[in-house]
């Protein structure tokens, strides 16, 4: 039967075998023109520690299907089980960085931590270099994002979605604004972070990014036409 709504299901273990599992999920908008149906039934599974890469042309459906899951919007139909409380668990990683630019850099990725208030204020301000160091730009944290490059605003957001230690990253299109070097140099981060064990679902058009993922999967008019382990 399908439900209008989410099921989230907390757990304390990251070895069931599903972290995310969707069900028959469609999203239909209304609009001026009649309605419109962005997905049409989808039913994925992601592992725990996987890289998806969720490949499609503009107009396939995979910003929508990424937004169900960080809770952007709502599915008309259908049911997404998540073995993790989003709120705390989720981070997102946009095409367009979505930095703060009134604050420095080490502000905008210690600005989540302050929103949960998971992480003890007296440790903040040490996990926030740790994680501008793990992501290579901690001779930034003192600078506005204005003053940093594409690929190294990427790389502070990346690390404002790691502030509160989630095991699942969502990201929107994260190389579509960078060249082709700065590309490579975050999706290697993206699978050093998998490899580390966190659950990372990419959308992109990009088919280069198929080369760091190990599973990719194509969307085409919000339908699955291809779900792909990389040998």
């Amino acid at each position: 039967m399908n439900v209008s709504h989410l099921t989230q299901k907390e757990t304390k273990s990251q070895h069931n075998e599903t972290i995310i599992d969707l069900h028959q999920v469609t999203k239909t908008y209304e609009g001026p023109a009649g309605a419109f149906t962005a997905l049409k039934g989808i039913d994925l599974q992601v592992r725990p520690g996987e890289f998806i890469a969720v490949i499609g042309r503009s107009g396939s459906g995979k910003t929508t299907l990424l937004n169900l899951l960080a809770g952007i919007d709502r599915l008309t139909s259908g049911d997404i089980t998540m073995a993790e409380w989003r709120g705390r668990n989720v981070g997102l990683v946009f095409q367009f960085f979505q930095l703060l630019p009134t604050l420095t850099v080490a502000e905008n990725v210690q600005l989540p931590m302050d929103f949960a208030k998971n992480i003890p204020t007296a440790k903040r301000q040490s996990r926030t270099l740790e994680l501008l160091d793990r992501v290579g730009i901690s001779d930034q944290a003192d600078k506005l994002p204005a003053m940093l490059s594409g690929g190294q605003q990427q790389r502070a957001a990346i690390a404002r979605a790691l502030a509160n230690d989630p095991p699942i990253l969502l990201a929107d299109e994260p190389t579509g604004n960078l060249d082709s070097m700065t590309s490579t140099s975050v999706l290697k981060l993206f699978a050093e972070l998998s490899a580390d064990g966190r659950t990372i679902i990419m959308v992109t058009h990009e088919h280069d990014a198929q080369s760091f993922t190990a599973r990719q999967v194509t969307l085409v008019d919000g339908l699955v036409t291809s779900d792909a382990q990389r040998s």
